[in-house]
């Protein structure tokens, strides 16, 4: 973590009470924090433009005031945020990015493509769902960092006591593995779970679960490795009913093995980590 950019992505809601307390969590860490505002910015009205020779560009009014609004809105924060960094004595910076739902994915990324971890703050699900999910595909799908949801006072990177790492022998699985490693390295217990596993040499081995157990424990992890049946949930309710059960105050996930179409059309692990607000998960793809 020393010497690291933490990413934060946050709405224009963000409490500054919440913000404070992270910059005080950090500070010990000698991070770089970067703090990324985003306003969703509503649709150009191009129905509404006539098309010149045949008529003159006419931009409405309440498109303009909106846009204005919410870039009064965000520098206003910006300016918030900038004390608070000075206050706290955290080296960082603020930047703001006003864009409309089709673009918040690609400009998110551009911004995690220079950072070392990323964090998506739950004051921008309560704004707007879709931004929020916008800016954590962003992350996963174009960027080559993971991303930290549902954690407020930033318990994984200071605090963290108990890792559940939700584990198969899939690509996504390992990336996130090894990007949560420095997270995991200081954790006091890390429990492997295999849900459902297939003990087979093709598929997860023949002890699934043990191979990466050994792994953790040469860079000095504690790991317990634990193989159970979903009985009948969804594998994304299990593995959050055993976190629960265990008092994870982490789960760390390769997220979509499945495409996104599918998953939106009919569900899947990804998207009920995604949805659930209650424990804390570090997701990369």
């Amino acid at each position: 973590m020393k010497n690291s950019t933490l990413l934060i992505v946050a709405g224009v809601e963000a409490s500054l009470t919440d913000i404070a307390a992270n910059l005080e969590a950090v500070r010990d860490l000698s991070v770089h924090v970067t703090f990324l505002l985003l306003g969703e910015t509503p649709g150009f009205p191009y129905y509404a433009v006539s098309a010149p020779p045949y008529g003159t560009v006419v931009i409405p009014e309440e498109w303009q005031r909106a846009v204005s609004e919410n870039k009064a809105g965000l520098k206003d924060k910006a300016d918030a945020i900038e004390e608070l960094l000075g206050q706290h004595n955290v080296s960082g910076e603020v930047r703001m990015l006003a864009a409309e739902p089709a673009q918040i994915a690609d400009q998110v990324a551009r911004h995690a493509m220079v950072c070392d971890r990323v964090i998506v703050t739950d004051d921008l699900r309560d704004i707007s769902d879709t931004a929020f999910k916008n800016a954590v595909h962003g992350v996963l799908f174009q960027s080559p960092v993971g991303v930290l949801l549902n954690d407020p006072k930033l318990t994984a990177l200071c605090a963290t006591k108990t890792v559940l790492v939700a584990w198969n022998t899939q690509l996504h699985a390992a990336r996130a593995l090894q990007q949560a490693l420095p997270i995991i390295r200081q954790a006091e217990r890390i429990i492997i779970a295999v849900v459902d596993p297939a003990s087979d040499e093709y598929r997860d081995g023949e002890d699934p679960g043990v191979d990466v157990a050994k792994w953790l424990t040469h860079h000095g992890c504690k790991v317990e490795v634990q193989q159970f049946p979903s009985g009948g949930q969804s594998v994304g309710h299990t593995i959050l009913a055993r976190a629960g059960d265990i008092g994870a105050d982490l789960i760390v996930m390769g997220a979509y093995s499945h495409s996104r179409m599918r998953q939106a059309l009919f569900g899947g692990t990804t998207c009920t980590l995604i949805e659930q607000r209650d424990r804390a998960v570090f997701l990369a793809h």
